[in-house]
């Protein structure tokens, strides 16, 4: 298998800023996950107007996230997402940039959440195959920090090949599927992480 593009390393908090906005969140996944589409294709997948989504499509491509693309029809072009993921890096200790990190997270987080909540709605129009096929599982470990980073990795390259945007070998059949990893020490009501 080829090598994958890594992904963009996030460190300039203005565009941490920009990205913690839910709207070019919610663009940027989708984009990552369909591949290139129009604004007004973008606006009815996110649940917003045509031209809000091209003025934070346009917001995107001015941190190098988004491009336009060539359109087939000669008519709208659309865009397509120039990153396969973003690396935000360790959550810093310097206040400002937490905080950017942190407002990241809480969009994509959102996004994440609004996607589960309209599967979940859409159950009884699923086919059969695709219910069966989606799974929301959850697990508690006891792991080292070491073990946690090597499991990390190693869930990462067992899908990062299947992303949307760079997968070259899409069989028949196959459409947009939403992945969400989440891996941290539990911490429990005392506000004590258990030992």
């Amino acid at each position: 298998m080829a090598e994958l593009p890594p992904r963009k390393r996030v460190e300039d908090v203005e565009l941490l800023r920009a990205l913690s906005h839910p709207l070019r969140s919610a663009l940027l996944h989708h984009l990552t996950s369909v591949g290139p589409r129009t604004a007004s294709e973008c606006a009815e997948a996110v649940g917003s107007t045509a031209s809000n989504c091209s003025w934070h499509l346009r917001q995107l491509a001015q941190y190098g996230l988004v491009e336009r693309a060539d359109a087939e029809d000669g008519r709208e072009r659309p865009w397509r997402a120039r990153q396969v993921g973003l690396d935000l890096g360790d959550i810093d200790d310097d206040p400002v940039r937490r905080a950017a990190q942190l407002g990241v997270v809480g969009a994509s987080l959102a996004n994440e959440q609004e996607l589960t909540q309209r599967y979940l709605d859409s159950l009884d129009d699923l086919d059969p195959a695709w219910r069966s096929a989606a799974g929301l599982s959850s697990y508690s470990l006891r792991v080292t920090p070491e073990e946690l980073t090597r499991l990390s990795h190693a869930i990462d390259a067992l899908v990062r090949p299947y992303v949307g945007a760079i997968r070259t070998d899409v069989p028949p059949g196959a459409r947009p599927v939403h992945v969400g990893v989440r891996a941290f020490p539990r911490i429990e009501h005392s506000g004590k992480a258990e030992e």
